[in-house]
């Protein structure tokens, strides 16, 4: 509970800074050309495609946040009604009825357990490997469901960096082709989408990071967990 309070907290932080930054740059820039403060619509549009396709990877990553703190709640991985029906089969020794349990109510735990099952009656060795491999292979479809979160957190500011190139390039075009000096006006848009497109590809790295580590560490933490409680039920088969 604290951690996910520390993880709101830190999400909130991150924005709020973002958009206090971002207004007073704005503050001090019309105060500083007596102009008007650029609006939050033409600040993207000044991120051109690249810019939009920025914010696509960021809207996708926000999603599959709030997809994964749902789906990597404890309940969802270890579910305590069917850990207490678990614990009180095996107490009775009903095995098959713990397989019938494990079978209805697939997910992290009871796969784990419903691997090692069958082995009952054999070393507690083979027992103990049956349920490692199968922890190892539900190990990696956790990790595998929140590393889309991280390659946009890599990707994000390297679409930034595209979008600087993009940018210089079509400024340095517009010195290259004009019959006469450019003017700063003229130079202005390039340069502009070059500074927008890296600023929006940093930002989208910075807020998803921690976001990134902290389901990273959870994962972590649920297999060390589930593995704990899966050796603690077969554990009674050792000789």
């Amino acid at each position: 509970m604290k951690n996910r309070y520390l993880f709101i907290v830190l999400i909130a932080f991150l924005i709020v800074a973002f958009t206090g930054d971002f207004a007073f740059a704005q503050e001090a820039e019309e105060a500083a050309a007596g102009g008007r403060s650029m609006t939050a619509i033409e600040f993207i549009k000044y991120g051109g495609a690249i810019g939009g396709a920025i914010i696509l990877m960021s809207v996708v990553a926000m999603g599959m946040s709030i997809e994964r703190a749902i789906g990597l709640k404890r309940d969802n991985i270890v579910p305590p009604d069917v850990l207490g029906q678990l614990e009180n089969l095996f107490d009775e020794e009903e095995y098959e009825e713990a397989m019938t349990v494990c079978e209805a109510q697939p997910c992290f735990l009871t796969n784990v357990v419903a691997a090692g099952l069958p082995k009952i009656g054999t070393s507690y060795e083979f027992i103990s490997d049956a349920m490692a491999e199968v922890t190892d292979f539900e190990a990696t479809k956790l990790q595998q469901s929140i590393s889309y979160i991280n390659f946009i957190v890599n990707l994000s500011p390297m679409m930034g960096l595209f979008g600087t190139v993009y940018g210089m390039i079509g400024a340095f075009n517009t010195i290259a082709t004009s019959p006469t000096p450019p003017t700063p006006a003229q130079l202005a848009g390039g340069i502009q989408q070059a500074l927008v497109t890296t600023c929006m590809g940093i930002f989208v790295a910075i807020l998803f990071s921690p976001v990134y580590f902290y389901f990273r560490n959870k994962v972590q933490r649920m297999i060390l967990e589930v593995s704990a409680i899966a050796d603690e039920l077969m554990e009674r088969f050792k000789e």
